[in-house]
């Protein structure tokens, strides 16, 4: 049986000649095939690294660092902000967020001259407005724009505090150092919402009390309406607003009955805290990282090897484990292209930032050089990577 499947894969696998690694300079990272990454640079208060592989046949994740002034004002707050956005039904949300939702965020902060949670609630909701003005636009040519959506995890480091802000199931997992033992600790920071807990179950069914298939075991997963896993998102219009759950819209997206409330919300869930000496780095990673890895695997990776290339060894960690789950060499998964791969992980996107203890404590007077970086970065090989330009329509299974 195995040997069978390993022969339809070799019927995929590209030519190495196509997996060239992009050599010289490593200002906008490098690519390797469908793995990206940029292994050292430096953020506001410490160093940072990115990775991102793509299993899906149009890339859905996207990723975003960007450190310097989070204003439109020179006056306004100085910092560094992260993004994970993690698609799904296609790759137009979670583009439109790495767009957008940065640029919100320093409208907002301007007005109030300041970083907070409202200035972060207000950027989710200004994203997902726009996002649905995009999906009206299209709605009479490309009706399925309205079953696209992305999860959406936003950190914001700014004053020695740390704002986590998420929807849906990325994740955020802070390591910190117990002084004690010499350990760090993984600690999750993010709040997940994916009908898989009982938690968000529970929230679903007191949202919706006259609604008895509000969730549904399907095939061994719950699903929010039997469609969808997440309970939160920017995007999937049609479970928000019920005139565009209707013809033309695909009828496997179509629910039997109106409804009168959005069925998902866009509302982040925000944490806030104070940044300690003993916190070392801040994990951030799309569902596909650890669909593969727990917390504490994944802070163990970052903490027993060199700062430089920890967003790849995470990524290489979690497929190593992709592979040993299908009996098989990381070797041979590296060479199955995208499309296929998905049969065997999802698409990852990492960002490791660690944090200096000392620019943390000056983290007030600091004015460093603006960093912009996105996941991926511009350039993409031929028939690799998708391009971050408009492209037609690929939908999956939401």
């Amino acid at each position: 049986m195995l040997s069978r499947l390993i022969n339809f894969l070799r019927a995929c696998w590209r030519p190495s000649s196509d997996r060239s690694v992009h050599a010289g300079t490593d200002s906008a990272g490098r690519q390797d095939g469908l793995f990206w990454y940029k292994d050292s640079s430096q953020h506001l208060i410490g160093e940072f690294s990115m990775a991102v592989v793509q299993a899906n046949n149009l890339l859905e994740d996207q990723s975003q660092i960007e450190s310097g002034s989070l204003s439109l004002l020179d006056s306004g707050p100085y910092g560094t902000f992260a993004g994970i956005y993690d698609g799904h039904g296609g790759p137009e949300t979670s583009r439109y967020i790495n767009d957008h939702l940065f640029q919100h965020l320093k409208r907002f902060a301007a007005k109030q001259n300041s970083m907070s949670v409202d200035v972060i609630r207000k950027a989710f909701q200004a994203t997902e407005d726009g996002f649905f003005s995009v999906v009206a636009k299209q709605w009479p040519m490309k009706p399925q724009m309205a079953a696209v959506g992305s999860c959406c995890l936003v950190a914001v480091i700014c004053n020695g505090s740390l704002y986590v802000a998420n929807v849906g199931d990325s994740r955020a997992v802070l390591g910190r150092l117990l002084k004690a033992t010499g350990e760090v600790l993984a600690i999750q920071l993010s709040a997940e919402h994916n009908a898989s807990f009982e938690s968000v179950r529970q929230e679903l069914h007191a949202m919706h009390p006259d609604d008895s298939q509000i969730v549904v075991l399907k095939h061994n997963v719950w699903r929010v309406k039997g469609l969808i896993q997440i309970s939160r998102s920017i995007g999937d219009i049609y479970l928000k607003k019920p005139e565009y759950n209707k013809e033309p819209l695909y009828a496997k997206f179509r629910l039997r009955e109106p409804f009168k409330r959005p069925i998902l919300s866009s509302d982040p869930s925000i944490t806030v805290q104070e940044l300690e000496p003993h916190d070392q780095f801040l994990i951030l990673a799309s569902d596909g990282l650890w669909e593969h890895l727990s917390n504490q695997e994944a802070v163990d990776v970052v903490q027993n090897s060199l700062r430089s290339g920890s967003a790849r060894r995470l990524v290489k960690t979690a497929l190593q484990e992709a592979a040993k789950k299908r009996e098989m060499r990381y070797s041979d998964l590296k060479k199955i292209d995208r499309g296929v791969r998905r049969h065997f992980h999802d698409d990852i996107s990492v960002i490791v930032m660690f944090l200096d203890s000392d620019l943390v404590s000056r983290a007030s007077s600091l004015r460093g050089p603006t960093l912009s970086l996105k996941g991926g970065g511009m350039n993409f090989a031929a028939k690799s990577l998708a391009p971050c330009a408009a492209t037609p329509i690929e939908f999956g299974t939401t």
